[in-house]
């Protein structure tokens, strides 16, 4: 008889495990034999590297085309403007800066914009 409701208690702890894990999402799936099988999401821990990947490289890309597209003499222009104004507008001036991944990615794409 302990026997017994060891195991029910064991399955009830389970299901309420299971329980828990389904409250932060699930999906469900058909088998191949037909039964619909409900499993939980996997929990997306850390830091989203990949998101601040893109970020970066729209940011690069950002200034690339910005420099291809009005040329190099007005984008400084318009960085020496940025230059003298507020502590904000100097910081986004060293930021959007000419730099060597910039330039040779306007190199490349810079004839690209062009035809």
């Amino acid at each position: 008889m302990v026997e017994t409701h060891d195991h029910f208690i064991k399955r009830l702890k389970s299901l309420g495990r299971k329980h828990a894990q389904l409250t932060h999402g699930y999906v469900t799936r058909v088998g191949k034999d037909g039964l619909i099988v409900v499993k939980p999401k996997r929990a997306r821990r850390g830091f989203p590297f990949q998101m601040l990947f893109m970020l970066v490289i729209g940011f690069f890309g950002f200034k690339a085309f910005m420099l291809s597209a009005i040329g190099p003499v007005t984008y400084n222009e318009r960085l020496a403007k940025l230059e003298n104004g507020s502590v904000l507008e100097q910081a986004g001036a060293k930021a959007l800066g000419i730099d060597p991944i910039t330039a040779s990615v306007a190199k490349i794409s810079g004839p690209m914009l062009r035809r």
